[in-house]
């Protein structure tokens, strides 16, 4: 007997992903959820991590310890240090995704400054100045242009061999270095701890499962508080850094009428110019000469976020919304950079008349439409693409299109200059509201979904447990879609928040949640965290703040966790990584880490648990301070 399907209501929470969930089974559409049952159940061996393939005298699989003895692959690795092993690469995995990013910019920026791409330009020189000044860069007198290449030339630096250490440790309290010296994890260079957590995990190198995983924390390091940072410093000093602003999320942001096209992937360089073609006369007069009233630009994942937080545009969905979003057959154009971008969007686009166009040379799909995205002919190809999408709006069926439910409005686009703005200049009016409890603490929750949970009942159900316990809660990638939908991400939501954030919420005019921007911008959250650590003279481990990933699914989690894990600051995370096949592994992540980082990591798939646990913590790291705590532990 042929299984039959799971109702839509048991895959997502909400009203416009359940309606799209079937309408793309009348239309033969195939989604995530489909195939996820496909592969279900997984391979024990790979979710445990007992499987090596790192050398041609396997691949290995090996069984946990059996009446006291381990098994061995072909070489003698055990499983603690095949788990170990596969764990480095993981992270090398991540950490290569968000810093080849950071790459990315610095090379948009060294454009700018050899006049190669005239269509950007430098949009915030008091960043840049401030960016300078912490590298050691001399600024007096200097025209701006100079100031950006050598901004440029330490950034390209950062990836290199030649640096004791890279150049935003200077960012760092001095008790958090001293840790990271201890024990010999300062990141020295992006690519070398990288290319060494690959050279480490070869057959016959590193084959300590410690060792291993000290290097995978270092190269983890390496990309926090240097690729993601470089990534978001310098997509602040070409785009502008974020401040608040308001706009819609949800697939309600399509519009029948007009031309529609979706930005998706993580980096702003080609989404910034789309959107700028977009909106300029020549264009708009085209797609009005085609039939269309305009052209509406939709985000979704972290290009969305990264557009949302600088642009304002509205939020299509994240990312188990991006098949959904084109099966309301009123997309146009899907565009996108890479990473997080489901393969299965060509197939989708495919059943509609929806252009799928690839960017980024290192992220081509087969199927797609690929226009090879340079800095020097940036406008030109723009409009290119924006051309593309009115010829496809010609051909829309809209006996096909179907766009659920009404926008949600939002208020987006915070950062950490924009926090200071609002405080004054000054964290004392943030401290002060720890210190008298009307904010207990702080907790980012960041990134993904994932099918095995009810898609977004983690990331709001966790936000929603947080902020009644009088936790902040800032929100980046993914989550931001699912926050703005759950009505947390205005003001108003600070009805949903305990006594003291409620008041904070009114007599601020913030949410409850606020938006920090995409998945790189967590460095953001890392960076600010050592801001108040140095205002406070204690160590990041000290303070009363969680990191959490309750739906995490990608590489680029996990290095995220445990670069904060590394900060001092604990991650919580629905589902382990695939360790669990060692005791020494899982025994570090969960309790070992805390000895050597003063953090570590809590997996536990049920968000209120999840809650009580960080709550409890967050009470303990007050008392320790010296600060009261009201609710006393918060919500049993």
């Amino acid at each position: 007997m042929e299984k039959q399907p799971r109702p839509a209501e048991e895959l997502s929470i909400w009203k416009d992903a359940q309606k799209m969930i079937n309408k793309a089974r009348k239309d033969g559409v195939e989604t995530v959820w489909d195939r996820f049952e496909q592969q279900t159940p997984g391979c024990k061996f790979c979710e445990l991590g007992l499987t090596c393939k790192n050398c041609n005298m396997g691949p290995c699989r090996i069984s946990p310890k059996e009446n006291g003895k381990m098994q061995r692959g072909v070489c003698g690795a055990d499983g603690d240090v095949i788990v170990a092993r596969n764990f480095g690469r993981f992270v090398a995995g991540g950490s290569a995704g968000h810093s080849d990013h950071g790459r990315d910019l610095i090379e948009v920026m060294d454009a700018i400054v050899e006049g190669r791409a005239p269509d950007y330009s430098i949009n915030d020189e008091g960043k840049l100045f401030q960016v300078a000044n912490e590298m050691g860069i001399e600024t007096d007198g200097k025209p701006v242009l100079q100031i950006a290449k050598e901004v440029t030339d330490c950034c390209f630096d950062d990836f290199g061999s030649r640096k004791k250490q890279i150049a935003f440790v200077k960012r760092v309290p001095e008790k958090r270095q001293e840790i990271w010296k201890k024990f010999n994890v300062i990141p020295r260079g992006i690519d070398r701890e990288i290319a060494e957590m690959m050279h480490r995990t070869h057959m016959g190198c590193d084959n300590d499962a410690v060792s291993t995983l000290l290097h995978s924390a270092r190269t983890a390091l390496a990309d926090g508080w240097g690729g993601s940072m470089i990534g978001t410093e310098l997509s602040d000093i070409i785009f502008g850094t974020p401040t608040p602003s308001s706009s819609q999320v949800n697939l309600g942001i399509i519009k029948k009428d007009q031309v529609n096209i979706l930005v998706h992937g993580h980096n702003p360089v080609v989404s910034e110019m789309v959107l700028a073609a977009a909106r300029s006369p020549e264009m708009i007069e085209r797609a009005k000469a085609a039939g269309a009233t305009g052209i509406n630009i939709g985000g979704l994942c972290c290009t969305g976020n990264e557009l949302l937080s600088r642009q304002g545009i509205p939020m299509a969905g994240n990312h188990l919304m991006t098949e959904l979003a084109i099966v309301t057959g009123a997309v146009e154009a899907v565009v996108v950079d890479y990473q997080c971008i489901m393969p299965s969007m060509v197939q989708a686009a495919a059943c509609y008349h929806t252009q799928f166009i690839t960017t980024a040379d290192k992220a081509r799909f087969t199927g797609a439409v690929h226009i090879s995205f340079k800095p020097e002919k940036a406008a030109e190809q723009a409009r290119q693409i924006i051309d593309m999408a009115i010829n496809a709006f010609a051909r829309r069926d809209n006996s096909r299109v179907e766009i659920p439910d009404s926008p949600v409005n939002i208020m987006c686009g915070f950062s950490n200059e924009a926090l200071l703005k609002m405080l004054g200049g000054s964290l004392d009016p943030l401290l002060e509201a720890v210190k008298s409890g009307v904010v207990r603490g702080f907790a980012a929750i960041v990134g993904c979904n994932n099918p095995r949970f009810q898609h977004d009942s983690q990331n709001v159900g966790l936000a929603k447990e947080l902020i009644k316990r009088d936790i902040l809660v800032l929100a980046t990638g993914c989550v931001t879609t699912a926050a703005g939908k759950a009505g947390l991400l205005v003001p108003e939501g600070g009805k949903m928040a305990g006594p003291g954030l409620s008041k904070l919420c009114e007599s601020l005019e913030i949410p409850p949640v606020l938006h920090f921007g995409s998945c790189v911008d967590n460095s953001r959250v890392i960076h600010l965290c050592g801001q108040i650590a140095n205002a406070l003279g204690v160590d990041i481990s000290d303070l009363p703040v969680w990191g959490a990933s309750p739906e995490w699914y990608s590489e680029k989690a996990v290095a995220i966790g445990l670069y904060c894990v590394a900060s001092g600051i604990p991650v919580h995370i629905g589902t382990p990584p695939h360790i669990t096949g060692s005791k020494l592994v899982t025994e570090i992540a969960l309790n070992g880490l805390e000895e050597i980082f003063g953090a570590s990591f809590l997996v536990e798939p049920d968000f209120a648990k999840a809650a009580s646990q960080m709550d409890k913590r967050i009470s303990a790291k007050r008392l320790a301070l010296g600060l009261t705590d009201p609710v006393g532990g918060g919500i049993n």
